[in-house]
């Protein structure tokens, strides 16, 4: 095993160097959430070094993961954003394929909001009216037993809802605010009902089925990784609501609002205080192997990690990321600096 990874990094390293020149541009993958900012940091890069703008795509943090373990070489991806970690089978993956040497960097926080266009009321909603409307399969009230989900409108699930059809417009599996989404906001509610509570330590595999699994029967919209597009679907469609970053949520505040959520207002404050239970940690990955290779790599993290950049006062404040605390900067920047090699 430890034979076959050695020799397929020496075979990735030959491919590199075979085409190193062809590239002189970082390529960046990833998260939709994790775009924008990464978007803002390469053109300061590009304006203020005399190294080339970095391309950045957004694919998705999954689809993101995925190009970035296939290898090494100048035909992969140098760097690679998510708005989840990556997973351990992930590192697996990209150990197989050569990828042996990965930093990571956290960057800071964002809130998910479930908002609506301004030309409707604001929804104040539970974690567990979210679970109740979107989950495939609901309790009854018979402890043990689930049904198809029943709910059409907001009134079916909460009384005191609206009597407005259920539609909700998100991220499709490959998306890290969809991992986040189900794990903070439906796997939150979904503990509300006490036995599916206890069916976490009883059967993990039946709990994350039922509290992870959205419902496929036109409630819940596939929108792709695109927040732009469902800003734009909300104002044609009022009585739809959408998933995404809060960076979206504040870029976007003359046409759309976030829905409370148990009493929570989607806030800068309320996100960087833990209050908003819908919160959760961004990233981006290093390919240690193509740093060298690939002119600026270095930079572009120093850059990323810099106090103008990530800072309280920093410019992706402005774009709406939550930063971390000092000594967590101070910690993920040391890191970035010296490449440290990502530990599970």
């Amino acid at each position: 095993m430890f034979t076959k990874t050695l020799a397929a990094v020496a075979l990735a390293s030959i491919a590199f160097a075979g085409t190193a020149e062809a590239r002189d541009q970082i390529r960046i993958v990833g998260s939709s959430t994790v775009f924008p900012f990464s978007t803002v940091v390469a053109e300061q890069f590009g304006k203020t070094t005399a190294f080339k703008t970095p391309v950045v795509e957004s694919t998705g943090s999954g689809g993101g993961l995925k190009l970035f373990c296939a290898g090494v070489g100048d035909q992969h991806p140098d760097i690679t954003n998510a708005s989840r970690r990556i997973k351990a089978s992930e590192v697996a993956k990209c150990a197989k394929n050569g990828v042996t040497s990965i930093t990571e960097v956290k960057i800071g926080y964002d809130g998910i909001a479930v908002a609506n266009s301004k030309k409707a009321p604001k929804f104040a909603l539970t974690l567990k009216d979210l679970f109740l409307a979107l989950a495939k399969n609901v309790p009854t009230g018979t402890d043990g037993q689930t049904i198809a989900n029943p709910n059409k409108t907001w009134h079916d699930v909460r009384s005191d809802l609206p009597n407005v059809k259920i539609e909700v417009l998100g991220p499709p599996p490959t998306s890290g605010t969809r991992d986040a989404f189900a794990e903070l906001a439906m796997q939150g509610g979904c503990k509300k009902f006490p036995w599916i509570k206890a069916l976490k330590h009883s059967d993990k595999k039946a709990f994350k089925v039922l509290c992870h699994t959205l419902r496929e029967d036109g409630a819940y919209i596939e929108a792709g990784e695109n927040d732009n597009l469902i800003v734009q679907k909300l104002e044609a469609n009022p009585d739809a609501l959408g998933i995404f970053g809060f960076s979206f949520l504040d870029q976007n505040a003359d046409k759309v609002q976030g829905s409370s959520i148990n009493g929570k207002d989607v806030t800068f404050d309320n996100i960087a205080s833990g209050d908003y239970p819908v919160s959760r940690a961004l990233y981006f990955y290093v390919k240690n192997a193509h740093v060298g290779k690939v002119p600026g790599m270095q930079e572009y993290v120093s850059e990323f990690t810099s106090s103008k950049a990530w800072g309280d006062e920093g410019y992706l404040a402005d774009k709406g990321l939550i930063p971390m605390p000092k000594a967590e900067r101070a910690k993920f920047s040391d890191d970035a600096k010296s490449l440290v090699q990502l530990k599970m």
